[in-house]
Formats: C-alpha cells, structure tokens, sequence
C-alpha cells in the first residue's frame, strides 16, 4: 500500500448498515474498538504484541546464551515502512492443530476440484515438511479495505459484481516485492535464511495469522481483525531465526451469524466449516465446467467472487478504505455494464484485465459467469448481447448463452433459437443445455 500514496485520500469504509468508519489514526496502537476499558492496554501493545524481555534471534549454533535484542521491533517497524498493516509471529509447531481441520475438509470433499489442496496437503498442513529448517514464520496483512459497502454492487443487476479484490491490480504481484524486500534485509541483518510465500504456496496463511495474533478466523472461514475487519490479503515470510512468537488472536465473533445467514448458496454446513463446492468464489474463478443449474439464479450478478460474508460483518465498522493505491480500482474493473462485457473477445479480454488477477481464469469463463448475470437481469436488452454468443467458438459459453437466452426470451423466441442452433450443435453439454430451457 504505498505510503506514497496520499493518506489523506483514506475514506472511510461503510458499515454493512451505512455507517462512517471511525476515524481513528492507523497507528498499530491504536485501540480496535471504542471500549475505554481495553484503550489503556492496546495503546500500549506493539503491532507486533507485548514484548518479553529476551525476545530477538537465537542462531542455529546458540546453546542457551541471551539471544539478541530487538529483531522483533526491527520486522514491526520494516514492515510498516514497507507498507503493511499487521504483522505477527507464529510458531511453525502451533500450525500443526490446523492441518487436523484441513485434512476434514478435503476428506469431505469440500474442496471440490481443487486438486493441489489435496496434492500438497501434508506441505500445507506442517510447515516443517514444507521447510525443515523454519524455525518462525513471520505473518504480514495489508489491507484491501473498500471505500464503500460492496453489497450495494449486487442490486444493480444491469451491471457486474466484481469482488473488492479484485478490482485493484494483482495482489500476488504487490505484496510478493514487498515480501521480498523485507525478507532480504531480515536476511541481511541476521544472516537467517529466509523464503517468501503469497498465496500460491501450500501454506495455511488464515491459521497462521491467527496463531500470530492478526485476526482470528470468523465463521465464514476467512481472517477477521478488530481493526481491519475481514479485508486483509496476507503474505508469510519463513525464517530460520528464532524469533519470539506473539500469542494467538482470541476468536471475538460471539453469538453473530451474519456471515452465514447471508450466503445465498448456503456454502456453510456449520460455523467454520464451508463447502467450497456451493461458494460463488469457487464456482466463478475455480470451477471449470458449466456453473451446475442449482446455483446460476444466487448468483445474481456476481460475475467474479463474492464478498457477501465478508461485508456484512460488524467488524468492519473500523475499516478505512486501502492505503495501497494499486489496489484501488482500476478503470474497466470495478462494476462495468453487463452488455460492456459479454462483446469482449480474447484479445479484448486479456487487454481490459492486463495485471489484474481476473485475467488468470480466461475469457471463456469469464463470460461464462457474466452469461450468468445476464440472464438473472430480467432485462430484454441483455438479449441482444446474448444471441451472438449462441455461436461462440467455446462450447462453455454456449452452453451459458443457452441458459441466459432462454431467461431472457419469451417462449416462442426460444423455441426458434432452439430449431435454428440445435441440429447444428455437436457438444454433449451445449445440447443438454438446449434440452433442459425447452
């Protein structure tokens, strides 16, 4: 979040029920809520928690003697520079308990056609296995926070939902640089080994940044903090110093199930467990096949992600708006028309989203998920941006063009496009998706 882009263009975030974020300084002191009694304590913790006397790095060859003073302040104090919002210590033997739940979740099936979560499973479930020589894991948030309540996006069914973040450029790209430059002078100073990691590594970031006191992981399954609400993008940086880690985040969701009464593909089977297979983020950006029938009307216009159980948490009452100017919105990706969007060839497409992270999933299943939005915008005039895309050269697309052409069409229409296009037609799924309209 470049600190060189101006401060003073931090608006507040609104809360799920349009408040104005308190504007409370962005110090790492800063009190996460307005309770007078716990001012006194935050005011006097570090980003990186209250500090024990022997806190810093023990080399590999140290045999007991005081280690070095300082590391831990010196990483807090990098870290803001470099542009982070929280920072944390963990344990690589603490994240053990997590791997326990991670290996539930792909035992029920849960992770849907995501293959490399199983592929790499014990990696991800012991950081040891995925480096021997960790001895700490350092856990950097920067925050995404929206200048405004995403959820006002999904009424406006003539345009798409594009998730917060990725309205901005990629985040993999903006936090792995910065990543890099802490990490090389980590290495620098302490001559630790070191190895960066954002996002595409086998590495449980949530239970690693709750174990190093950032947020806790909420119902929804995803990182939640006091004072950033649920919009951080993590990144993790393994080291071989000993470091001091800092005590886990306490879960503070309490009796709320806002995030999950909100889900409207009931992707939930229980607090903190979800079922990939039924989240709108899976099915827009995962999934490779035609959006299975049961979920195409919850989708609404949500054409890549879905933010519901993030925004509506109560948390983000303290949210600002993100420091980092590249994740502000970029032109063309925030919540364009829908017709603008289903015109885009792959040139057009790779071009609209150069540096952003919707460009990973392809033109096809990109407008895939907008056919999608366009026949749940009850609107006539999406037809005409439909009609051509019955002869696309990607069956996936026709398949949707199907399915959104007869939302769209009165019957009789549709039973002329479906006598023009059918005999013509040679995929098994296009031609399941002409039976099942009509």
């Amino acid at each position: 979040m470049c600190a060189e882009a101006a401060l003073d263009r931090l608006t507040p975030a609104l809360s799920p029920w349009g408040e104005g974020v308190s504007k409370r300084p962005l110090s790492p002191s800063a009190p996460a809520c307005g309770c007078g009694s716990e001012s006194g304590k935050l005011a006097k913790a570090s980003l990186l928690g209250e500090r024990q006397s022997e806190g810093g790095l023990r080399n590999p060859g140290d045999t007991g003697e005081a280690p070095a003073q300082g590391l831990e302040e010196w990483i807090e104090a990098r870290a803001i520079a470099e542009g982070f919002d929280a920072a944390g210590i963990a344990s690589p033997a603490a994240a053990l308990e997590a791997g326990s739940g991670l290996y539930a979740f792909l035992e029920a099936g849960f992770h849907g056609g995501m293959a490399w979560l199983a592929d790499k499973a014990d990696r991800r479930a012991d950081p040891h296995v995925l480096w021997p020589d960790v001895r700490s894991i350092i856990m950097l948030g920067m925050s995404y926070g929206p200048p405004a309540n995403p959820l006002a996006a999904i009424a406006k069914r003539g345009h798409a939902a594009i998730s917060v973040y990725a309205q901005g450029l990629d985040y993999h790209d903006v936090i792995k640089s910065k990543l890099k430059a802490i990490a090389r002078d980590l290495a620098a100073r302490s001559g630790a080994g070191v190895k960066v990691f954002v996002d595409t590594a086998p590495v449980m970031e949530k239970p690693l940044a709750q174990i190093a006191g950032i947020g806790w992981q909420g119902k929804h399954t995803n990182l939640v903090s006091r004072e950033f609400g649920s919009w951080l993008f993590l990144g993790a940086i393994f080291t071989t110093a000993a470091l001091k880690p800092r005590a886990a985040e306490k879960d503070h969701c309490g009796s709320c199930r806002r995030c999950l009464d909100i889900c409207p593909t009931r992707a939930f089977p229980a607090p903190h467990r979800i079922d990939a297979r039924r989240c709108i983020s899976y099915l827009t950006i995962e999934h490779k096949a035609q959006i299975p029938l049961e979920f195409r009307e919850a989708m609404g216009n949500r054409i890549y992600g879905c933010d519901d159980c993030l925004a509506v948490c109560p948390w983000n009452k303290f949210v600002k708006a993100a420091r980092e100017a590249r994740f502000h919105e970029l032109p063309g990706a925030g919540n364009p028309p829908l017709a603008e969007l289903l015109g885009l060839d792959d040139a057009a497409f790779r071009a609209r989203f150069r540096g952003s992270p919707i460009k990973r999933i392809g033109r096809d299943r990109f407008i895939r998920n907008v056919l999608v939005a366009a026949g749940n915008s009850g609107s006539l005039a999406r037809l005409k941006s439909v009609l051509p895309l019955l002869e696309d050269v990607s069956p996936l697309v026709r398949g949707m063009a199907v399915w959104a052409a007869r939302r769209l069409a009165c019957q009789e229409a549709a039973t002329d496009l479906k006598a023009r296009h059918y005999p013509r037609e040679s995929d098994s799924d296009v031609l399941a998706e002409w039976d099942c309209a009509l």
